[in-house]
């Protein structure tokens, strides 16, 4: 029964090819879209690789300045002092590192000038984040103690520097300052390890930089154990309560939070003051944004269907006449719908897989890498179900309950 269901499905679809393309094109494009976005959001939220080890650190890149007495308040960037006072202690941090923020810089070689992004971190920042090393060393503790002008350099940059020349050794010069090349990364697109350039951030002209309260700089702590990491946030929070200003007649009141990537995001992005930084709306607001996007293609799915039934109600009549059951109908109306979707949810994951594929080679996002992964092919097939059955159930169910002569009429 089931073969016989299968090939009356490929006889329909190659009967009607035009219809089969244009659901084919619907469901193909949706599900691309869906599984790129996903696979997007899965590498910003939960990446692997360099930022493998996220399940077991939080992040800080801003906090806020009140005062108990006095209204306003003052919101920014994590300054060097705060990271070294008052977060680098935390007994429950395995490690905690400063970084700085990105910043673009001219360098300058003997027959160009290039504007890079570069990062300045100390030596627990290579400890924390998981980067590919493909030749030479990280600048280790005694580099940061010392303020020595080394640097490391992603893949792409050495050989735009110095293409067909051995990297190691090599000098530059930025921000004013000679640097010594003793390193080369792998590219990283994740925002904590995202940068062209890295340098000890003792290695700045002016040490001004360790007495800023507000500067340019992030902090990721790393607990021992995911276990740990509730016990590191609240750590965090009461940290906040020692925080002491120049001025305490402007600001003597600090809170700090310890996001995780998500949260992280959540907050910067609806400017959040919840301790969860707003994670649990951002995923709300994207699932509903995703549910929608499905809703229009499966209402036009569910009308081209219709339409498709309403030219076959003679045939539909037939087999009532003949004593075919409203089940067996249904069964099959819907086979062909969620075969259909089986084979556009195919081709979707294929041109889904092309399209990051094309958007790493032509560096859409510079030193993107990301791959469709088990998971979400899994979720593409359910989609593809789920669709198989929005867009077939109804009509489906409308015409297996007509009269057979009704149906022989081609009349609902």
């Amino acid at each position: 029964m089931f073969r016989n269901y299968l090939l009356t499905a490929w006889k329909v679809f190659m009967r009607r090819k035009l219809f089969t393309a244009i659901n084919l094109l619907c469901i193909v494009l949706t599900l691309v879209v869906l599984m790129v976005v996903t696979a997007l959001l899965e590498n910003t939220f939960y990446p692997s690789g360099v930022e493998g080890r996220s399940d077991r650190y939080v992040q800080m890149v801003m906090f806020r300045s009140s005062h108990t007495d006095k209204p306003g308040r003052r919101s920014g960037t994590l300054g060097y002092k705060v990271v070294d006072q008052y977060l680098k202690p935390l007994r429950h941090a395995e490690v905690v590192s400063a970084s700085g923020l990105p910043l673009t810089v001219s360098v300058y070689q003997t027959d160009r000038v290039s504007r890079l992004l570069m990062r300045h971190t100390d030596a627990e920042y290579w400890q924390i984040l998981d980067f590919q090393l493909l030749q030479g060393r990280l600048y280790n503790k005694d580099d940061v103690a010392q303020g020595r002008p080394v640097a490391v350099l992603n893949q792409s940059t050495a050989r735009k520097l110095f293409p067909g020349q051995p990297y190691l050794g090599q000098k530059f010069s930025a921000i004013g300052q000679d640097f010594t090349v003793i390193g080369v990364v792998r590219d990283e697109l994740q925002v904590n390890a995202y940068a062209d350039i890295w340098v000890p951030v003792t290695s700045q002209p002016s040490s001004d930089y360790r007495n800023q309260m507000f500067g340019a700089y992030s902090a990721i702590m790393m607990a021992r154990s995911p276990a740990e990491l509730p016990a590191l946030q609240r750590e965090i929070i009461d940290a906040a309560k020692r925080v002491q200003y120049d001025d305490p007649g402007r600001f003597n009141r600090t809170q700090f939070w310890g996001d995780s990537k998500l949260a992280l995001f959540a907050r910067t992005l609806l400017s959040s003051e919840a301790d969860d930084g707003g994670a649990p709306t951002l995923l709300s607001i994207i699932i509903t944004l995703m549910l929608l996007f499905m809703t229009l293609p499966a209402l036009n799915l569910i009308n081209l269907n219709m339409g498709r039934i309403m030219e076959r109600s003679s045939e539909i009549g037939v087999r009532k006449a003949f004593g075919a059951t409203s089940r067996q109908l249904v069964t099959q109306l819907i086979l062909e719908n969620v075969l259909l979707c089986l084979i556009g949810g195919a081709i979707g994951l294929v041109c889904a897989s092309g399209v990051l594929w094309w958007m790493e080679s032509w560096s859409v996002l510079p030193y993107l890498q990301v791959h469709l992964n088990l998971a979400i092919f899994g979720y593409g097939l359910l989609i593809t179900l789920v669709f198989g059955v929005l867009s077939g159930v109804i009509p489906a169910w409308k015409m297996s309950r007509m009269a057979p002569v009704h149906a022989l009429k081609g009349s609902a």
